[in-house]
């Protein structure tokens, strides 16, 4: 299954609306987000890309997740 990077996008938008969101992919299976968020503040890098997956509800998950692979790069929004 594949995914349009705008509802990736806006999933993620409902967790951080305040961030900036860039998320880009041609396949809709493989696809890359940097995420810039106030929430980041203080977490762990991986404690951020968890944030980031839990906002995905579920596109991820296992082997029928319409979303493959998402590379991120998370910072603090100052």
């Amino acid at each position: 299954m594949a995914i349009e990077a705008q509802i990736i996008k806006d999933l993620i938008i409902e967790a951080f609306p305040n961030a900036d969101i860039i998320v880009d992919g041609a396949d809709g299976v493989h696809m890359s987000a940097i995420i810039s968020a106030h929430e980041f503040a203080g977490k762990s890098m991986i404690t951020q890309h968890r944030m980031v997956f839990a906002a995905l509800k579920g596109k991820m998950d296992g082997p029928n997740g319409e979303l493959h692979a998402l590379a991120l790069t998370t910072k603090v929004k100052t």
